[in-house]
């Protein structure tokens, strides 16, 4: 039975798998995105940094799967960032620069970009390998003042690519997307599903899986 990784900490992410029916067994990657973007140079397309993050993270973790999940195993990385003005913005860690992004992006719209890699793993060697990007609009609403800095104490737009959330608090904010919900939220699941194909997992053999303990 084919076990799907998460190589992530989203739990925004672990719920969207949830939600449709996949229980997966996750391990963080820990990879130094900076380092990875740096090596990408300036003249990187926005799609390609975002898809080589996600590569990077699921890369990272083929060391530590457990013996038992590596022996028939999907893992899936992802990455997220929002491109507006021409730049990609991830997350802002800090009050001050969520609270610059918002007020130069409210009332406007930028496009979420999504990249994820599917790797499938028989008896811990990597025998396919699939990846593509997202790519979603998203319409920003108008915040009074007083609900963008509450929105800002919550803690939530630091931690989260572009500053937002659909499916948080920031939903609020959001007048309307054009594209996949599910890839905004940080896992496209039409995306994933093509990707799991061209790598011959079908979605039904993954809802009958259970991660292992």
């Amino acid at each position: 039975m084919t076990t799907l990784v998460l190589a992530s900490a989203s739990p925004a992410r672990l719920t969207v798998l949830r939600k449709a029916g996949v229980e997966p067994f996750v391990l963080v990657s820990g990879v130094d995105e900076d380092a990875v973007q740096e090596a990408l140079g300036p003249s990187a397309a926005p799609s390609r940094v975002v898809t080589e993050l996600a590569r990077a993270k699921a890369t990272a973790v083929l060391p530590e799967l457990p013996a038992e999940v590596a022996t028939d195993v999907v893992v899936i990385g992802c990455d997220s960032m929002l491109l507006i003005d021409g730049t990609l913005q991830g997350k802002p860690h800090t009050a001050d620069v969520a609270r610059a992004r918002w007020r130069s992006m409210m009332g406007r719209s930028g496009t979420l970009l999504t990249g994820h890699c599917v790797l499938r793993v028989r008896d811990g060697v990597t025998v396919g390998e699939a990846s593509a990007d997202s790519a979603t609009i998203v319409h920003f609403g108008t915040p009074s003042g007083d609900d963008l800095e509450a929105y800002l104490e919550s803690g939530e737009p630091m931690q989260v690519a572009g500053a937002f959330t659909l499916d948080g608090l920031g939903g609020w904010f959001i007048d309307r997307i054009e594209g996949d919900p599910s890839s905004v939220i940080g896992i496209g699941l039409p995306l994933v599903r093509r990707l799991l194909g061209e790598v011959g997992v079908g979605i039904s053999e993954l809802w009958a899986a259970t991660p292992a303990t």
